[in-house]
Parts: C-alpha cells; structure tokens; sequence
C-alpha cells in the first residue's frame, strides 16, 4: 500500500486531505506539531477502510525535528513514504505596514524553509531509482497578493517559487505540484450571510470546500505526468483581485 505523510494532517483542511488520501487507498502517517489524536472524522474514515495510520509529532520549525520526521515515518512503516503533503502552516503576521522582522522570519521558517527541507530528505530517502510526489499547500492570493497578512502572503510567494524549482531540481524522482485554495474553512470571524456575499463575488458564485482542495491533493499525488504546477481550487477568485482579505470584505456592518 502506498504511504503519505500529510503535515498537519490531523486536524481541520490537512484531516480533508488525510482522508481523501485514504480513500484513493494511501496509508497514512499524519504529522502534529504537538502530539494529538487526529479528528474523529477521520478515524472513522480509517476505520470504515481499514487503512493503516500512526501519527508522528515534531516542530517543523526545527530543522533536525523536520529531518527526524520523515526518518520516524520511514523507521515505523519500514520504507518511507511515496508522497508528502506540505500542510501545516502558519497564518497571521499583520499587515504590510506593521509587519516585522520575527514575523517574516517564523512565517517563513515553517511555511516555506520547512516544506524545501523535507522535500530534500525524502528525494534522498526515496532514492535515484524510486519515484514520488509532493504537493504543496499554497493559497489563492499568490495569484493577486493582498496589503493584509503579509508575513504568511509573503511566506506563500516563496513556496509557490521552491515548488517551481524543486520540481526541476529533484526530477526524476520526485514530481513536485502545489494546490492554491480559497477560502475553505471559515473561522468563527465569518458570519453565514457574508459568506453568502463573498460566494456570490466569486466567478463560479461559490466558495470552495474542504474536500474540493482533498480531491485536488489526491489527483496529484498520483498524477504522474505532472509536475512545477500549481492548481487553484478557490471558485475563480485567484482571476480577480480583491485588494483585501475576504475577511474584511462583504462584511455585515
């Protein structure tokens, strides 16, 4: 059975991708900065089919937790894993003209440094001989960046660049894509009528969801003639540009 590590993979958009992984037959090793039991949701998907899991906790801000990771997953499972999923991610950071130094740094440390260290010791684990993938979550505003949240946009830009050139650089062995989602699981910020408004703005008058972005992932994991592409699953907002956040747009006041 084939194997896939999805960082953050337990819980909320990375849980989605965890079980559309698992039902496209992926054994799962599912990644937490701190050791925590997946959603129940997803265990019950691993139960209805029987697929095998374990989780594995490190803080991919730490470089050597980021290398003993993928090492773990291959020691428990006794290969390593023929697909990862960069998921986990920071968000925040303020905006462009309050941003600092620490935000860039920590923003760019876990968002796009992390993913880039990982994908090098998996196409070193996996081999000259063998073949994997790696998907990278990105976010729709790489296509029309905002003025708000700038140290997670800017951590974005530069992943969606190390996705491009890791796809080159560690051809043939690894294919390397990345998925831009939008607006995918509200917080509790959002009220249900300005999520109407903002699905209306939309091209497709949609918002997408959570298992719109999994089917993605899934598609590419096992795409095998793609690769240094980037899909946008976000209703068309990446064809338009909004100036701002959604969550300060169609608000109720």
């Amino acid at each position: 059975m084939t194997l896939a590590l999805v960082t953050g993979g337990g819980r909320r958009l990375g849980a989605a991708i965890s079980a559309a992984l698992a039902r496209a037959g992926f054994a799962l090793a599912i990644h937490s900065h701190t050791q925590a039991d997946p959603d129940p949701e997803l265990l019950a998907v691993f139960g209805a089919l029987g697929t095998p899991w374990a989780t594995f906790e490190a803080d991919l801000a730490d470089e050597a937790a980021a290398l003993r990771l993928l090492d773990e997953v291959a020691d428990h499972f006794g290969r390593p894993p023929s697909c990862l999923v960069n998921s986990a991610s920071m968000f925040g950071g303020g905006g462009w003209a309050d941003v600092d130094m620490a935000a860039m740094v920590d923003h760019y440390r876990l968002n796009a440094a992390a993913p880039a260290i990982l994908t090098r010791r998996l196409a070193a684990l996996i081999g000259s001989e063998g073949r994997g993938s790696v998907i990278n979550l990105l976010d729709q505003t790489i296509r029309n960046p905002t003025i708000d949240h700038a140290a997670y946009t800017a951590s974005k830009l530069a992943l969606e660049g190390i996705t491009r050139v890791t796809a080159h650089a560690m051809a043939p062995v690894l294919r390397v894509n990345g998925v831009a989602p939008g607006l995918n699981l509200p917080t509790d910020d959002y009220s249900e009528a300005q999520l109407d408004r903002l699905a209306a703005m939309m091209p497709l008058r949609r918002l997408p969801t959570p298992g719109q972005v999994a089917d993605a992932v899934a598609f590419l994991a096992r795409a095998d003639a793609i690769t240094g592409q980037v899909l946008f699953v976000d209703g068309g907002a990446s064809l338009l540009s909004f100036g701002r956040d959604f969550m300060h747009l169609a608000t109720d006041e």
